[in-house]
């Protein structure tokens, strides 16, 4: 019988290149199988017919995943007019074919419409809860749930081509857009109705496609192949303000204690020792000291460690 695999206290950032058909969710557990990781995460789903950059976040890096899933993201999208479905994606069941009759003038001042804040109702085929059910549940139950619109903003949208019934945008946007309902909404805008036919996320706050790496790829490597792919956790604060620690400052803020420090107010920093490890995220208040609100849980237990070795030659 073959021994199991121990799993690897692993931290860092992977940004992977999801492949079509795969679920975020199974794209996540073959990057843990392969590297053998204890815990990992991704920050930000992408449905299984949309393509591109899933940031998965393994041990320490998944405290972090906040500022990612609050990021703006990119994408390329195809958009079918014509076709409506019920997903409002070529996943869907076709609700309704109409001819397409819209000039490239038409199409232009349309979206219009999507650019800036909007209101956006999202799609019913959704991971959105109501009750404690994710929206999609009810949807394949036939139960048509009631959706309140939502501001979102769309920073930037740009139409690529435009080919008969076919046409390509690229978009930027705030968390929580769904690309779908652009689709969906425009198709109704120009009165022939349409579905988002392929999507591709281009990038993910700072991150973009050229730091990542496909599954496929990464099965060709050697671990210390695969191991060199991986960007540290604090990658995903680098805007935050940094903090260096003394070593008795250090110990207490690794034991959630308050530390003095002199320095305007930020609501987060980032703390480092003195030896350049981070050792989590803090808050700089008005009263001059830094509380820890996330704490790198490796850093605490060496310093606990240290701190107990101490203790004991102190007291012998």
């Amino acid at each position: 019988m073959q021994a199991p695999r121990i799993k690897r206290p692993l931290n860092g950032v992977l940004m992977l290149d999801k492949a079509l058909g795969a679920s975020s969710n199974a794209a996540l557990q073959q990057a843990k199988r392969l590297y053998q990781a204890a815990k990992a995460g991704h920050a930000g789903t992408l449905d299984p017919l949309a393509t591109g950059l899933l940031p998965v976040l393994f041990g320490e890096a998944t405290k972090f995943s906040s500022d990612l899933l609050d990021a703006d993201k990119s994408y390329l999208a195809q958009i079918k007019l014509g076709v409506s479905t019920a997903t409002a994606d070529a996943e869907g069941e076709v609700l309704a074919t109409r001819a397409v009759k819209v000039t490239a003038e038409q199409l232009v001042a349309a979206l219009n419409a999507f650019r800036g804040e909007i209101q956006q109702t999202p799609p019913l085929y959704s991971a959105l809860k109501h009750a404690g059910k994710p929206l999609y549940a009810y949807a394949r139950a036939g139960i048509d749930i009631a959706r309140a619109p939502r501001r979102v903003t769309i920073h930037a949208l740009v139409l690529q081509w435009f080919e008969g019934d076919r046409l390509a945008l690229s978009i930027t946007c705030s968390k929580g857009t769904y690309i779908r309902s652009i689709a969906h909404d425009l198709g109704e805008l120009l009165g022939c109705g349409a579905h988002l036919a392929a999507l591709r996320r281009s990038a993910a706050g700072r991150f973009g496609l050229d730091s990542a790496h496909t599954l496929q790829d990464l099965e060709a490597m050697s671990e210390a192949e695969r191991d060199r792919c991986l960007l540290p956790a604090d990658t995903l604060l680098q805007e935050l303000p940094e903090v260096c620690l003394e070593p008795a400052q250090q110990a207490r803020f690794l034991q959630g204690q308050v530390v003095p420090w002199a320095g305007p107010p930020q609501p987060r920093v980032r703390v480092y020792g003195s030896d350049g490890t981070l050792l989590g995220v803090g808050e700089l208040g008005i009263d001059g000291a830094i509380s820890p609100k996330r704490v790198i849980a490796a850093a605490q237990q060496c310093a606990l460690g240290a701190d107990a070795i101490q203790k004991i030659a102190e007291n012998p």
